[in-house]
């Protein structure tokens, strides 16, 4: 083991799930063209399939919040790639709109805890000046699972000559990883016998905030995690960034068929361009928050610095996507989108283990991913009504959403801290 370094082991098991998780989601859209053909479902079919999934994933986020704070990190991601894997299996045997819509829903709900689990096993693992940096590990196997999943389902397809073999072999993946991630994580950092001393301590002690020596250690309930306005920072940047990502995760495929009459192949050629952007994206934004703390920064000023600037490399490069003039020319661009999504998003999703305990620190995380997943599907209906005739309706939608997500945190989280439960000014009302 890298001894020293056992909390990395942790983070690239749960990077690795997110990879597999991504694989799984990704397959229908990049299997579309051959099953519409196949099934004579329709574009409209699709919206519908996509939307049912991205409305069981965002009420699977807050189920799997409570779950995760209920029986662990350990059982939490067993019980989430068991169901999800079987699920996307069950693809191979969808005939219609309803059945899809069925084994997409049951995907839904299973592949969304793993964003509260990881948010929730970063928060153990990880001391706070590293939060953001094990985020953007967990958050690269996001961006790895997009550059990897077309060649890999594109290879898939060819070699097994059907879309239905395809669901099989890449919902057998999970079942693999549930192989090394039980035998390799038997507890927290507190018990783990595999953890050296000096490691355990460093993890420990590091979760105190520098500035004010407080460790998070308030653990409200539902009701008192929605009444601090600084939850509700958490959940509205939420809502307002991940439309940003879905428009890429959910329609890159679509926008690559419709816009230039490309087959699964030509696809897979392309569509995981973006993904490559979102990979150093994820590890910059996690690099740049802790080289920043450790210089002596505050937490408040690094978070809303690097959030400031993953928003303003979306704003200015989602409105550049408007005058693309090739396709290759788009998807550099999309890079660059995403490069500057996955630098904010991983020091937003440490939001919830700035402000609390491990006990709350799921729930919040889950309350976050159910609204912006509420908002994807909003996106998800309006996607066909404003792209008639171009994207670009899309991507301006999409610069104004930066614009709301860097407001949303440097207007209700006045102050990134660990919150207590003696100040009410951190209130609503």
């Amino acid at each position: 083991m890298m001894k020293g370094k056992f909390r990395f082991w942790i983070v690239g098991l749960v990077a690795l799930a997110t990879i597999i998780n991504y694989i799984d989601r990704g397959a229908l859209g990049f299997l579309w063209p051959e099953i519409s053909s196949e099934l004579g479902l329709t574009e409209t079919d699709y919206a519908i399939i996509l939307n049912v999934f991205t409305f069981a994933y965002a009420f699977g986020q807050s189920i799997f919040g409570k779950i995760f704070d209920w029986i662990g990190v350990r059982l939490g991601f067993v019980l989430s790639i068991v169901v999800w894997s079987a699920a996307t299996m069950l693809h191979a045997v969808a005939h219609s709109l309803m059945t899809f819509a069925l084994f997409r829903g049951l995907l839904g709900v299973s592949e969304a805890g793993n964003w509260p689990g990881a948010t929730k096993a970063n928060a153990e693992w990880f001391p706070i000046d590293e939060r953001a940096l094990a985020q953007g590990i967990f958050n690269s196997g996001a961006a790895i699972g997009g550059i990897v999943s077309a060649p890999i389902i594109g290879l898939l397809f060819v070699f097994l000559g059907s879309w239905q073999a395809t669901f099989i072999a890449v919902g057998a993946l999970g079942f693999l990883w549930l192989v090394p991630w039980l035998i390799v994580y038997k507890s927290g950092p507190e018990a783990h016998p595999w953890l050296g001393e000096e490691e355990r301590q460093f993890i420990l002690k590091g979760q105190r905030n520098a500035e004010t020596n407080e460790i998070a250690d308030y653990a409200p309930k539902t009701g008192e995690i929605l009444s601090r306005k600084e939850s509700w920072g958490v959940i509205l940047a939420s809502f307002f960034i991940d439309p940003i990502w879905w428009l890429f995760v959910g329609w890159l495929p679509i926008y690559l068929f419709n816009t230039y009459g490309f087959g699964v192949e030509e696809i897979a050629t392309y569509a995981w361009v973006p993904y490559v952007g979102a990979m150093f994206g994820a590890w910059f934004g996690g690099w740049l928050a802790g080289n920043r703390i450790k210089s002596g920064w505050t937490v408040n000023r690094t978070r809303k610095t690097v959030i400031a600037l993953g928003g303003l490399i979306m704003l200015v490069s989602l409105l550049l996507t408007t005058q693309a003039a090739t396709p290759l020319t788009a998807v550099l661009i999309m890079a660059v989108i995403l490069f500057g999504f996955q630098t904010a998003i991983g020091n937003i999703q440490t939001l919830p283990s700035d402000f609390y305990s491990g006990a709350s620190v799921g729930s919040l995380a889950g309350f976050a991913g159910t609204a912006a997943k509420l908002a994807v599907v909003g996106l998800n209906f309006l996607i066909p009504v404003i792209t008639v005739n171009s994207y670009t309706p899309a991507f301006v939608v999409g610069a104004a959403l930066a614009i709301l997500t860097v407001l949303s945190i440097f207007i209700l989280c006045p102050e990134i801290k660990p919150l207590n439960a003696n100040k009410p000014n951190n209130q609503l009302g």
